[in-house]
């Protein structure tokens, strides 16, 4: 190689060094050795805190820390970090940057590149909440830069590559299931609280009614209102009694509350009164499950202190089942008996207990004799088993499925490390793709290295720990006699939790990993940021 040669590939550069010329190994030696650059003038020292530090001498550090701040490295917060000169020893990399180019500038300072020109916008926001650029950058029209009738048509799921797709047949189908169960006479009820136990609420409720369902529960006044101002006008049921405080809410969006105490009773009946209008509500029980309710044997004493407020209105009577889901049956037993007992003592007493209902999906599926007037159908709804005993019971469909796209994919070298904690190892000849969902979006990190995703009709092992926004899984690139590889590309479909060709992943999966039930992962992944898209 010549003389002017450099081993980059670069030629012809000569080694003389112009006059007044200063190399920054030069700086980084002079800087080491004590001998100020420019911070051995007097005046005043530019602070990247954005002020100005009086420096006097070699000695005043380049780093300051502003005032109520704490300096966990001193006070030049590089000090700690070495680097290596050009003849093998190391210099503190902090004051070596800084001198070599504060000695750039005193050399050549006519050299410094202006500082770019930030592109000028108002700091507000327009109608339609698009932040809204300067007059002098708007398009030759003059119309804005960027249309918010256009951006709005970006669908969410290419906004980011993640969201849950939401299958309404499957919602019909199950509907269908639960009628044809019922006995004669009764009606169905479509619990779509926690958003339709992350499914969509609305929605889910428009198809329940149009299913067959007859009644809606909730469980808080907010999700009773967005039903309402989703035009959903069936009869809705609170399954708790609310704040006093809610009660005009519950009588101007016509809510039926769960009730159970007397000074709620009475106030929601004065509130009634005083604008003209009933106060319908349902009479919560408790047989055992010791939650919420008056209690079984107390409950002709409730009544007779509230039922003679002439606004109240006793709707329904209801009780939860703790053990419909179990596969021992003694406390069920010992519950709905004494429901029977106590519907039976309010007759007795002359009170009519209205639609009477106890059954939630579990028993809905197992107890005919505890249909009575109403069930309340509620996780089976959304096709997820309430337990093992129902399999053979009934066809549920599943109408969540988990889906997102790779966003980045390496080869990962034998012994490298993957995510936060670095636990997984690359065994090597694998690839590792990167999707945009984690625990932040329901996909708990308890399930990191515990479950798999489905790539093109095959199962893919999770690896690394799942981090809040995103998480890994591996691609065996090894070829075999026994399958063809996959090759994953940047945008590919992967499903987390659904079918794709032979291959499955359920919610029940999940759950039994995380040690939980179908309802807490179903929410999870549901009620998140991701988008909600129906099919």
């Amino acid at each position: 190689m010549a003389n002017n040669d450099l081993p980059n590939g670069f030629t012809g550069y000569s080694r003389k060094k112009p006059q007044g010329f200063q190399s920054a190994a030069d700086a980084i030696r002079r800087n080491a050795s004590g001998v100020g650059v420019s911070r051995a003038r007097g005046g005043a020292t530019p602070s990247p805190w954005g002020s100005s530090a009086p420096s006097g001498g070699a000695n005043v550090p380049r780093f300051a820390v502003p005032a109520g701040q704490k300096g966990g490295l001193g006070t030049n917060p590089l000090a700690s970090l070495p680097v290596i000169e050009s003849g093998g020893a190391l210099a503190n990399v902090g004051e070596s940057v800084i001198g070599a180019r504060e000695a750039t500038e005193q050399a050549s300072p006519a050299a410094a590149p202006a500082p770019a020109q930030p592109r000028s916008c108002k700091a507000v926001y327009g109608s339609r909440g698009i932040f809204a650029y300067a007059d002098d950058e708007l398009a030759p029209d003059g119309s804005p830069l960027f249309d918010p009738a256009k951006l709005a048509t970006i669908p969410e799921t290419d906004r980011r590559w993640s969201w849950v797709e939401v299958d309404l047949t499957a919602i019909r189908h199950n509907v269908m299931v639960a009628r044809r169960a019922l006995t004669k006479g009764a009606h169905l009820c479509a619990v779509v609280k926690a958003d339709a136990y992350g499914h969509g609420a609305v929605q889910c409720a428009k198809t329940a009614l149009s299913a067959g369902a007859d009644y809606l529960a909730v469980a808080t006044v907010d999700e009773g209102i967005q039903l309402r101002e989703g035009n959903v006008f069936a009869p809705v049921l609170v399954l708790s009694q609310p704040p006093l405080e809610s009660i005009p809410l519950l009588l101007a969006y016509k809510l039926m509350p769960s009730v159970y105490d007397a000074q709620f009773a009475i106030a929601y009946g004065e509130a009634a009164d005083s604008f003209g209008v009933d106060a319908p509500y349902h009479l919560a029980l408790n047989t055992g499950m010791n939650r919420i309710g008056v209690r079984h044997d107390e409950v002709v004493e409730f009544l007779r202190h509230v039922s003679f407020h002439r606004a109240l209105d006793l709707v329904g009577t209801f009780t939860h089942f703790a053990t419909a889901d179990c596969p021992e049956t003694l406390d069920f037993q010992i519950q709905a008996r004494r429901f029977v007992e106590a519907i039976q003592a309010m007759v007795d007493a002359g009170f009519d207990p209205g639609i009477v209902h106890a059954a939630n999906s579990a028993a809905t599926l197992r107890y005919p004799a505890v249909h009575f007037d109403m069930v309340r159908f509620g996780i089976a709804l959304y096709g997820l088993q309430p337990c093992d005993e129902t399999r053979a019971l009934a066809d549920l469909r599943p109408a969540m499925s988990v889906k997102a796209r790779i966003t980045d994919m390496r080869a990962v070298p034998m012994s490298e490390g993957v995510s936060y904690g670095l636990h997984y190892r690359s065994p090597g000849s694998v690839i590792i793709c990167t999707i945009p969902i984690g625990y932040a979006d329901g996909f708990r990190r308890g399930l990191s290295g515990r479950t798999d995703v489905i790539l093109k009709g095959r199962r893919c092992r999770q690896v690394g720990n799942i981090c809040m926004d995103q998480c890994m899984f591996e691609v065996d690139m090894r070829s075999s006699a026994m399958r063809t590889r996959v090759e994953p590309q940047i945008g590919d479909l992967v499903t987390l939790v659904g079918r794709e060709g032979e291959s499955i992943i359920t919610m029940d999966d999940l759950a039994r990993t995380l040690d939980t039930i179908t309802h807490e992962v179903a929410i999870g992944f549901g009620c998140s940021r991701m988008a909600r898209v129906y099919k």
